[in-house]
């Protein structure tokens, strides 16, 4: 009797745990009860949406056609701010998209790193941007363009990293560099990131219980935020009115999502990369903030010494919200388009 009454304990346990491991399903857009659709999407071709926003001058005027990646907990809206005298001086067209599961892009379960580089191939052929185009990745959407140097280089014209995450697992970084960075985040961070790399299944449940902190980044903790980044705040939050719209079919397949592909096992490794542009047909910077919080500062730098070709630029007592700090935008597109 106590070995029955035991494994029926056992068996209902298990139960438990299972459903409590497990995501809610996305909160799809245009579906019975789910968030509308009120912004321009296409198709892909297994079938999913990808929701745009387009900024700038019209696509058959301009003379650079770029698209952009936002970073986590952001969307299509987060695109760096551009006067339109600067836009209309340059001949600028960016298009910034909503990643997967984030505003009204459909999720996907079966995202990887070369999935992401492949809806931007996609986005920019529907679009009817041309052979090619330029590509800007902010944050954790820098990610998706070391994706796009791997994966579609040949659709490129260049390429602008802006204080991309980095993947503490990159085979190409010393493990006593990459340790040591590591550990300078918050434990809370360190444990976060730990469970969506080696046991990404109880990435839901690390980042919803309530027993140990999770991500400060899904938790919105503003600790992790230097004090540049702070000033820049009230600015954002001020034109953040569609805040509740960039999580609204949940916050497993778009943040959490980002973690699990972010910090898992790539299929590459991007210090192992080639220039795209041997022939200075083109270039890719990468901008960081040194007083950058979430992102290291150290870790970047070594990525530049890896790769020459990259033109690297470091901004001095800067955050990772540089993007919104007024000029800054239009400083780093000079620099990629017109500065080879």
């Amino acid at each position: 009797m106590f070995k029955t009454v035991s494994l029926v304990l056992l068996v209902g346990f298990l139960a438990w745990a299972y459903q409590v491991i497990q995501p809610p399903p996305p909160n799809v857009c245009g579906s019975p009860g789910g968030p509308p659709v009120t912004a321009p999407r296409i198709k892909l071709k297994d079938g999913r949406h990808l929701a745009y926003k387009e900024y700038g001058v019209p696509k058959d005027k301009a003379k650079y056609k770029i698209v952009f990646v936002h970073g986590a907990g952001c969307c299509r809206h987060d695109a760096p701010f551009l006067s339109q005298e600067f836009v209309e001086e340059l001949g600028i067209y960016l298009v910034s998209f909503d990643r997967p599961g984030y505003g009204e892009s459909d999720s996907n379960p079966s995202r990887t790193v070369k999935s992401s580089a492949l809806d931007v191939e996609e986005l920019a052929d529907q679009l009817g941007l041309g052979s090619k185009f330029y590509l800007i990745g902010y944050s954790m959407g820098g990610q998706v363009v070391w994706s796009a140097l791997k994966y579609i280089p040949h659709r490129l014209l260049g390429a602008t990293l802006l204080t991309p995450v980095v993947n503490y697992w990159w085979p190409g970084f010393p493990a006593n560099l990459s340790k040591e960075v590591y550990n300078q985040q918050f434990t809370q961070d360190q444990w976060a990131v730990r469970v969506a790399h080696y046991t990404p299944w109880l990435t839901y449940w690390w980042n919803t219980q309530k027993w140990f902190p999770s991500s400060s980044v899904a938790s919105d903790n503003p600790q992790v935020f230097s004090q540049p980044d702070r000033a820049v705040l009230p600015k954002i939050a001020a034109k953040r009115n569609y805040l509740a719209q960039i999580i609204q079919q949940g916050k497993f397949e778009s943040v959490l999502r980002d973690m699990i592909v972010g910090f898992g096992k790539w299929e590459f490794d991007p210090m192992d990369l080639e220039n795209p542009f041997p022939n200075n047909e083109g270039s890719v910077h990468l901008w960081q903030g040194d007083q950058d919080l979430l992102v290291p500062v150290t870790l970047q730098r070594y990525i530049a010494e890896k790769l020459p070709w990259i033109q690297y630029h470091e901004l001095k007592d800067t955050g990772h919200l540089f993007p919104q700090v007024d000029g800054l935008g239009e400083t780093f597109l000079r620099a990629f388009l017109l500065e080879k």
